[in-house]
């Protein structure tokens, strides 16, 4: 069997000590603050807090995606040294970035055709993207080889549920993901969006529910509704949140009293500097596997 790495962007959302204890590989995005560029690096150059605050205190953000020759060299050492690679990219619905990976790809396969790099468009973003790069790790672990792993990626991707709420609309609307008058009427009434990822990879608003608790219920119920055999679901959830803990654990509690069959904790990580750069504070996902996602 050949040998072969896992690979993502740092916008898989999980710590670098999950991605390292699963040996999964990572290429960094990169942001701006204020003029100053950073590695979006899992908070290690600019913690998650001090991140957030500045966003709250008015600093400006900017984002940029990895560029092919950023790919070419991140990818070609593991080439040289003998592995393939399975690169699963970040949404196609809310980055352009698989384009990079791709021709990236094409450059080295000339240089190497003796290699395989196969990639993935996860359809997927944060931890909800990391879940399905722990699964990837998971199937590598059990023995299966680069293609089978890669079959299994583009066969059941869809089945990974993100929802998503935001108790803050001043990044939504600085964003111009939600109008300033809906956006002031709504922050006045305590609306609370709830989202999905449809089957595009792009994040679809779903409902509008007053109040922190009542959203809290709803994306659970929305997992009960979603997920594989309902409230029976044994496999594992993760959650991601923006600079409000609380609220994170406030849902993962939910979600463990009501599916008592889960595998393991539910995992809480903060989302990174890419995509918390356009949901500001405030926003929380949950992440699960279930039916095959709508459009």
């Amino acid at each position: 069997m050949n040998k072969y790495i896992i690979s993502c962007c740092s916008t898989a959302d999980l710590t670098k000590q999950h991605f390292d204890a699963r040996e999964i590989h990572y290429i960094c995005f990169h942001y701006e603050l204020d003029g100053k560029q950073y590695a979006d690096d899992l908070g290690q150059s600019l913690s998650f807090t001090d991140f957030y605050n500045a966003m709250e205190n008015g600093a400006e953000t900017k984002t940029s995606q990895v560029n092919a020759d950023e790919f070419e060299a991140y990818f070609e050492p593991f080439l040289k040294d003998g592995y393939d690679i399975l690169h699963v990219s970040l949404s196609s619905g809310i980055s352009g970035v698989i384009n990079s990976a791709n021709i990236a790809k094409a450059t080295l396969q000339e240089k190497y055709p003796e290699r395989k790099i196969l990639i993935v468009d996860s359809l997927a973003a944060s931890s909800g993207y990391g879940l399905l790069l722990d699964k990837a790790a998971d199937l590598r672990d059990a023995g299966l080889n680069i293609t089978e792993v890669y079959d299994w990626l583009e066969q059941n991707k869809l089945t990974l549920h993100h929802w998503f709420f935001s108790t803050d609309l001043t990044f939504y609307i600085k964003g111009g993901r939600v109008s300033k008058t809906s956006g002031a009427i709504g922050n006045i009434l305590h609306i609370c969006p709830l989202l999905d990822m449809n089957s595009e990879g792009k994040l679809i608003p779903r409902y509008k529910i007053r109040g922190k608790r009542k959203v809290i219920q709803q994306i659970v119920k929305q997992m009960q509704r979603y997920a594989q055999n309902n409230s029976a679901y044994t496999d594992k959830c993760y959650i991601s949140h923006s600079a409000c803990l609380e609220d994170a654990k406030a849902v993962a509690s939910l979600v463990t009293s009501t599916f008592p069959q889960l595998n393991g904790k539910v995992e809480i990580n903060d989302v990174g500097t890419t995509i918390g750069s356009h949901t500001g504070p405030g926003t929380v996902a949950l992440f699960f596997w279930g039916s095959k996602r709508e459009k």
